[in-house]
This record gives structure tokens, sequence and C-alpha cells, in this order.
């Protein structure tokens, strides 16, 4: 039986939108009322996964960040696993000898250089999920993001590590070169402390070794002493790879990678069709 289930949020939990269907509302609020844990694993910031699920009206424990940021129910941290500065600065070195623009996660917000590059990257993310792009939709979505103070403009990023408390999560690259990407990852490589993914085409995430979904995913299982026998994971990306490596029932989405796919003991339908919602309801024999 399950008694665990994780669920990654972008091509998965929500559609399009980026809302969470009212069939899959449905779906986790039952798992729930049969006493199943349901985790959200994203690679979102905290202040930018909670919205859409507390919109929704559920309330369940996140795993952020790939795992740099864990919260219980009550929102309360538990975990974290931050880039010292000295790991940090080999990524930077890596990444600007490729010319590659990156984003940087912290514990109080996301960072950005240049906030045109972030409209060119969303535009990307568009046109590779089979989504019509509206450059006017989404430099509002960015400026948004700026106003609303969860996307933060500086000049430098210098700026950030001389802020006292402020520790980088995640380092999110991008570029339309896959080549370059490749030889970054392969550079990366070589930093056993580190941990590289990808949550969609032409990006790379970069954390520390110890933030990965399925490593925090295993640490929640111990605490609930659930088997992994008994844990569901549903995902569509590279990213999602280490926790469905790690469970008894790893399932991906209709949309997803074909190396998640490959993983799985059964794909579900699109995020587009509730294939959250389908999956719970498969392994509890609804």
């Amino acid at each position: 039986m399950v008694k665990l289930i994780a669920t990654d949020m972008d091509g998965t939990l929500l559609n399009a939108a980026h809302e969470v269907s009212e069939e899959n509302i449905k779906a986790i609020q039952y798992a729930q009322s049969q006493g199943i844990t349901v985790v959200i694993a994203t690679g979102r910031a905290f202040y930018e996964a909670h919205t859409p699920v507390t919109e929704a009206g559920l309330k369940v424990p996140y795993i952020c960040l790939n795992g740099a940021e864990v919260r219980d129910e009550s929102l309360n941290i538990i975990h974290t696993a931050s880039i010292n500065d000295e790991l940090y600065h080999s990524v930077q070195e890596i990444l600007h000898e490729e010319g590659i623009y990156y984003q940087l996660y912290t514990n109080l917000g996301i960072y950005t250089e240049d906030p045109e590059r972030d409209i060119e990257i969303y535009m990307d993310i568009a046109k590779h999920a089979g989504q019509q792009a509206n450059i006017e939709k989404i430099r509002q979505h960015v400026q948004y993001r700026i106003d609303r103070g969860t996307l933060k403009v500086v000049s430098d990023y210098k700026q950030v590590e001389a802020v006292p408390g402020e520790l980088i999560m995640k380092v999110l690259a991008f570029d339309y070169d896959l080549e370059k990407l490749n030889r970054v990852k392969e550079k990366l490589a070589t930093h056993t402390n580190l941990a590289v993914s990808s949550s969609s085409m032409g990006n790379i995430e970069i954390t520390h070794v110890q933030a990965q979904k399925g490593v925090a995913l295993t640490a929640i299982a111990e605490q609930l002493d659930i088997d992994k026998e008994e844990i569901m994971a549903i995902g569509d990306n590279l990213n999602d790879v280490s926790m469905l490596e790690r469970v008894g029932y790893p399932v991906a989405m209709a949309n997803g990678m074909s190396e998640v796919k490959d993983i799985a003991a059964f794909t579900t339908t699109s995020n587009e069709e509730s294939g959250v919602a389908k999956a719970i309801y498969r392994v509890l024999d609804i």
C-alpha cells in the first residue's frame, strides 16, 4: 500500500496555466483522507511554489529547490543544503568560461542581473513546452515577480554574496546552445559536492549534492517510518529522476522526457489531463 506520494509541480501537478486542476485537488485530498502523506517536490523556491498550492486549498509539506530546502505542513524549515562560497565561485567560473547566463536562488530570494534575458528564457521554455509564447504576457509576469519581490534585480551577483545570512541554494543556468550546456555539465561533474539536473530544455539546475529531490524524499520517508516500496513519486523531467529511482512506484507524465519514462513503473496522462489524479487513483485501485 502507498503511504507517501511526492509530486513535481511544473509539467506535472500544474497545467499550462500554472494551476492545480480540480481533479488533481480532489485526488490529493482523497489520498490525505486515507492517511497518505502528499509532498510537493519542486525545483521552485518556496515563495513561488506555495502560491498555486495555497490557491488550490491544499496543505502539504514541501521539498523546494530540488531538495535544498524542506518544509513541513506548518511551513517550518526543517532542512537546508546550500552551496558554500568556494563551491559557488567554481560554478561561476565554469559558467563564465562558456558565457552562460544564470540566476541565483537563495534562502531570501531569486536574483537576476538581466531581466531581459529572463524574458527570453520564458519564451524558450514556452516554445519547448509546445505553448504559444506571448511576449507581452511574459514581460508582465517577469515585472510582476520583480514588483512582488520574488525576483530581485542586481547589477552584480557580488551584491548577493555581501548580504549577511544570504545562502546560495541553487544556480539556474540557461542557454540555447545545448553543446555548451553539455560541456558545462562535464566540467561540473568533476565536483563531487554538486548535483546537476534539468527541469526543461536548455537549462541546468546546480545544487549541493545533498540537495536532490530523492535525498529529501528518502529523509522524509525515514522520519515517517515508511519503506521505499510504499512511496509513489510522479514527475516529468530530469530533476525528478533522483526521487523516481528511490521509490516503489515511479510514475512518469505523458508529457515527460523519455529518460523519465524509461525508469517509470507506468506512465500516466499529461499535466493538461490531470495525470497526477489518475496516477493516485490507479495506485489506490479506484
